[in-house]
């Protein structure tokens, strides 16, 4: 079965210095139809204006990873770690017992548009940590480029579930193909452009959920950048 969570229907705050749309349920926005899916518990498309940010703010018990699309991201946090985050970077902060951070635009005049992904872990209470890997625009092209797991396998950042997060790049004639373990589900973003996911047309904001499908296929692009997660 396919359900599409179309681009229109997620939430959306705009605070001036900060658009946002909501894929799940966050903050003010709540739909108990959509309060997650599986172990993924957040996906906002968010875009900052120059010299904004999130201000020191606590996490607990939650896998954090950033994607950026455009622009850079500068990360500090309570651990002493300091980072910027430009497209092609992945960066996961486990924020295990608990971690402060903030995140800011240090661009004076051009925008950051990222993606902030929130997976419930499976172990509590755990040492915060922080890791940031790099994934160059080749090893996404036309292929699904594995950039998060729970065991770090291929230079994936490493998170605490038992999930996947791939990443890909297709246009054109390119068909990309991703078997599902039986009880597994699969989430579809898209992040940019569009994309035929098992047949079904998608396009920049829109997902598909997958559950009791064996394959999921990816067609048909154009200029498309999607995120594909394995849930259990």
């Amino acid at each position: 079965m396919i359900a599409i969570r179309g681009s229109r229907e997620r939430g959306h705050a705009n605070h001036g210095w900060l658009d946002s749309y909501h894929s799940f349920s966050f903050a003010d926005y709540h739909d108990p139809e959509h309060m997650g899916f599986g172990a993924l518990r957040v996906i906002n498309e968010d875009r900052v204006k120059p010299g904004m940010g999130f201000g020191t703010h606590g996490h607990r018990d939650m896998e954090i990873i950033s994607y950026v699309l455009e622009g850079q991201l500068e990360h500090r946090d309570s651990m002493g770690t300091g980072s910027i985050i430009a497209p092609g970077d992945v960066q996961r902060m486990s924020a295990g017992r608990g971690v402060q951070h903030s995140e800011y635009n240090p661009s004076a005049s051009a925008g950051v548009h990222f993606l902030q992904i929130w997976i419930e872990p499976n172990v509590r209470g755990i040492a915060p940590s922080y890791e940031q890997t790099r994934f160059a625009s080749e090893a996404k092209r036309g292929r699904l480029c594995l950039i998060a797991s729970p065991d770090g396998t291929g230079g994936s950042v490493t998170i605490h579930q038992d999930a996947r997060v791939h990443a890909g790049l297709l246009d054109g004639a390119e068909t990309v193909t991703h078997a599902l373990a039986p009880g597994r589900r699969a989430y579809v973003h898209v992040a940019r452009g569009s994309v035929h996911v098992n047949g079904v047309a998608l396009a920049a904001g829109d997902a598909a959920k997958l559950t009791g499908e064996p394959v999921v296929t990816l067609d048909r692009g154009s200029a498309a950048e999607i995120l594909l997660f394995d849930l259990p």
